[in-house]
């Protein structure tokens, strides 16, 4: 069990703060209240995407953006709860207008700060006026309870979605990425230990149980403001899905698209890992577990994740009473 992590701390710029571990928490800075020059509107993100990484996110945010009732950040993974400004950018971020080149000086300078001012972050979406606009940050699936809970006290109208793909395909897709973009040493990926040594981390285990990911923020939002989506629709029917969050947004799905269309996938023909036989098998039965709970727990094409790897899906119920080991697990190494 994690400690007593929230408590009051001292006044800094006269401003009260809030610990929440691992970041303070600004609740409030009057010096910070200046003026943007934007149409106000409601200066709040409409929702967040907290994930998955490889499961489709990055689709999401380029349908988004060039849907005609957004305006999305122009950097597609804000990173803000995670890490501030310590993560690293993959992708230069979009500089489109004056709009964008304000967002961007103004995140600078809130992630250099030491501590998590939700009122600020807020500020961040000022430039959407009256359109919608959210956050979508893969990273955020690794968020604790003590962020989570204050980030939708403070935006109880906040919608989140959260993209779910096999834990087998994710992870391989993900180990690809990081070999591709020299995130880690490129290694035999037929040898299941040099797999085994990559898998292993901290930070890979953390993004690739979906079902404790599900039940660590279905515990803290409210069933209406939360939905999954499952990336095996977006490879099936992608505009039906487009429509389906769109829908959920409170977007109208009959506006079309500026620039992309809904099949649109900037990956397609990036280079993968080889994949064999034993080293899916391996992988498959490392996730034994976890297919089988996504079955029952998050549904949908989940349902179906068991089977591709000859995995019965008619006497799993039972193995749910062990499940709680895993979210205890996912919470302590969080």
């Amino acid at each position: 069990m994690l400690p007593s992590l929230l408590f009051e701390a001292s006044k800094e710029d006269n401003a009260k703060v809030r610990w929440i571990w691992p970041f303070k928490v600004r609740v409030a800075h009057d010096r910070d209240k200046q003026e943007s020059g934007f149409a106000r509107g409601a200066a709040r993100p409409d929702f967040l995407c907290v994930g998955a990484q490889k499961g489709g996110t990055t689709w999401l945010y380029q349908q988004l953006d060039a849907h005609p009732d957004f305006w999305m950040p122009p950097r597609k993974e804000l990173h803000y709860f995670d890490e501030l400004s310590r993560t690293k950018r993959a992708f230069p971020p979009r500089r489109r207008d004056a709009r964008d080149l304000w967002f961007l000086e103004r995140i600078a300078s809130l992630s250099a700060r030491s501590y998590i001012d939700l009122d600020n972050y807020a500020r961040l979406f000022e430039p959407k006026a009256s359109l919608l606009s959210g956050d979508i940050t893969p990273a955020y699936s690794m968020l604790n309870d003590e962020i989570i809970q204050r980030i939708v006290d403070h935006f109880p109208r906040l919608k989140v979605i959260f993209l779910a793909r096999d834990p087998v395909e994710r992870v391989w897709s993900h180990l690809s990425m990081e070999v591709r973009y020299r995130q880690i040493e490129p290694f035999d990926a037929t040898d299941i230990d040099q797999v085994n040594r990559n898998l292993l981390r901290r930070g890979m285990l953390l993004r690739s149980y979906p079902s404790a990911i599900v039940a660590r923020w279905k515990c803290n939002v409210h069933p209406d403001r939360f939905r999954i989506y499952f990336f095996d629709d977006l490879k099936r029917n992608p505009t039906e899905l487009r429509c389906s969050i769109l829908r959920f947004l409170g977007a109208d799905p009959d506006k079309p698209s500026r620039r992309v269309t809904t099949d649109y996938n900037s990956w397609a023909g990036m280079e993968k890992l080889p994949l064999t036989d034993k080293v899916r098998l391996h992988l498959a039965q490392f996730f034994k577990k976890e297919l089988k709970t996504c079955a029952a727990r998050l549904g949908g094409p989940a349902r179906d994740w068991p089977a591709r790897y000859g995995f019965s899906v008619l006497f799993f119920l039972w193995e749910l009473a062990d499940d709680i080991d895993l979210f205890v697990w996912c919470d302590w190494i969080a």
